[in-house]
């Protein structure tokens, strides 16, 4: 078996080098937007709104998402039975149906509780004494399990539930609540596309950014190259540049999301409370700032590198 090649100490020292001077340029980009803070901070600013308004967007709708969880209770089929089906029957079958995984609550209105329930809210109370006889079924009410990923189950439940044999009608009480999804689902998919479009807006701007960073310094990038920088070496600080504006970008778009739901809390809680509800803002998590962080550090790099690609190789020592 033959041995592994040690490492010299010329590589060795070159690659602790490279690292050295990955670190220099980490904290010289760093120092180098700080001696220019005005600058800095209105381009940080403007990435910082930029990302803000999808991520705002994205709170929103998870928020709205929440909320309709509450009202997914009030979602109920109504099965009319046929009429010749008796009170033992109509018991057996919500008995089966209390077995069905997709079904959380059933209950049984029967024909002389429907009638009493009608004459009591359709004002007819005393044309109905005069019926021979009750005309109305008995109703089983179906509280069905909704998921909020799949709206359409609860239609396939319906569908399912007209089958049966005792069944005259099944009918979705709440069908908004498929619409309330969809349009969600509507939302979702533009806040996709407005964060996109914003994103491409962030590669733009941190690009123009750095080109001017770059014609500026366009002397020492001359130098540079006469006594024999590298492409590598040169364009490394600028995207340590980059990754900063991204950094600070994310940072300020947080504390704007941040401070948005600071004041909207009050409003919102105050609301809550006439409707009797305990309901409360929910803004990003932990692993959604870091991720926004992240978001926007890429487009960072993202965009310098775009500029120091396209406008580097402009630049020779004449």
């Amino acid at each position: 078996m033959r041995a592994r090649p040690r490492r010299g100490p010329k590589q060795n020292s070159r690659i602790v080098s490279y690292l050295t001077h990955h670190l220099q340029m980490f904290i010289a980009s760093l120092g180098y937007l700080s001696r220019q803070p005005f600058s800095t901070l209105m381009t940080s600013a403007v990435i910082a709104i930029a990302l803000a308004l999808p991520a705002g967007l994205y709170i929103a709708l998870d928020n709205a998402s929440h909320l309709s969880a509450g009202w997914d209770g009030t979602t109920q089929i109504s099965l009319f039975l046929k009429d010749n089906v008796s009170i033992e029957q109509t018991e057996k079958l919500a008995e089966k149906l209390r077995l069905d995984i997709e079904i959380e609550k059933v209950s049984i209105i029967d024909r002389d509780q429907g009638l009493k329930q009608f004459q009591q809210v359709s004002g007819f109370g005393d044309a109905i004494k005069f019926l021979d006889e009750n005309p109305l079924p008995h109703v089983i009410t179906v509280q069905p399990i909704v998921d909020q990923n799949r709206p359409d189950q609860v239609i396939h439940l319906v569908d399912a539930l007209q089958e049966e044999a005792l069944v005259e009608l099944a009918q979705l009480d709440m069908q908004w609540v498929k619409r309330l999804y969809t349009l969600l689902e509507v939302a979702q998919r533009g806040v996709w596309i407005i964060g996109s479009l914003l994103g491409l807006a962030v590669l733009l701007i941190v690009g123009n950014t750095i080109r001017l960073d770059i014609q500026n310094r366009r002397e020492a990038i001359e130098v540079s190259k006469l006594i024999g920088a590298s492409d590598a070496f040169i364009r490394r600080p600028f995207l340590y540049t980059g990754m900063w504006y991204g950094i600070s970008g994310g940072l300020l778009a947080w504390l704007l999301i941040a401070v948005s739901l600071g004041i909207m809390e009050d409003p919102v809680q105050k609301l809550a409370a006439l409707y009797y509800s305990s309901y409360e803002l929910s803004g990003l998590g932990s692993s959604d700032i870091v991720i926004l962080i992240v978001i926007s550090c890429i487009l960072g790099l993202g965009g310098s590198w775009m500029a120091v690609g396209r406008h580097l190789s402009d630049i020779e020592p004449s």
